[in-house]
């Protein structure tokens, strides 16, 4: 394996380093209140918690686009691994097959493994860190202290807000950017996941349900998992890649060779 490749596989690893540092640096800070301040007017959040259509809109409507989406894929993994079909039925399957997204059955599984995982870990760390929300303290006239992280988890505070596990579903689709078939695509992808996963996570910033950082761990976070189980996934896909690239390059190299070798 090159030493690109060799990095490439190892990306994970730096994501969940800058992860971690950005917890340390943004989780319990001044710019969380600052920000959070801009939405907090004479005791009242700018927006209401629950107030429509901006609830169906960005909560109700991208939950269950997400969850038709998970149950398409499995449809189409439950298709794809069916046996051929006989004859008779040949033609309506090539009919029915135009609805079929043309992606391998190891990425549609990649992916449907990504937007379960990546929203339950975030969820499940909520209820360990026990951080509190915005409109929980008493700077914004809830009734709980502003601890750090540390002081939360010692505290078991009644809290289950960080990280961000409503915008870590829109940023679970960042699976999308790591599949082979789409990897052209892969920066209209990213940069699409994250306005997705920041207009999710900012719609519940407005009533204080969320501080700024309890989003940014949720992105990066949602990050790490999509590149270090897509490291896994597609590892040999990698590693076949790279051979035949060498392969290629020596072919080439021994053709140039030949060339330009004087005749005697």
């Amino acid at each position: 394996m090159t030493l690109e490749n060799h990095s490439m596989a190892w990306d994970w690893l730096k994501l969940l380093c800058v992860t971690i540092i950005a917890t340390l640096v943004f989780e319990h800070s001044q710019l969380d209140i600052r920000i959070s301040a801009l939405f907090y007017s004479n005791g009242h959040w700018l927006l209401e918690k629950g107030a429509q259509p901006y609830a169906f809109i960005f909560y109700d409507l991208p939950k269950a686009l997400l969850i038709l989406l998970a149950v398409y894929l499995i449809a189409v993994l439950i298709i794809k691994y069916r046996q051929p079909l006989p004859d008779a039925a040949s033609q309506h399957r090539r009919k029915f097959d135009r609805f079929l997204p043309p992606l391998p059955i190891r990425e549609i599984g990649y992916l449907l493994i990504i937007i379960a995982i990546v929203p339950a870990s975030i969820a499940t760390l909520k209820g360990v860190t026990h951080v509190s929300c915005p409109n929980d303290l008493v700077i914004f006239n809830g009734d709980l202290p502003y601890l750090n992280l540390w002081q939360n988890i010692v505290a078991a505070t009644p809290a289950r807000c960080f990280p961000a596990a409503h915008a870590s579903a829109g940023f679970s689709l960042y699976g999308l950017a790591f599949l082979p078939t789409l990897k052209k695509y892969r920066y209209q992808i990213f940069t699409t996941v994250t306005v997705l996963g920041w207009t999710m996570g900012l719609y519940k910033m407005l009533f204080g349900d969320h501080f700024f950082s309890h989003t940014l761990v949720s992105m990066l976070l949602s990050l790490t998992i999509a590149c270090a189980l897509a490291t896994l996934f597609f590892k040999h896909s990698i590693a076949n890649k790279t051979k035949n690239t060498d392969n290629h390059k020596n072919r080439t190299d021994i053709k140039l060779s030949n060339t330009q070798t004087p005749n005697i």
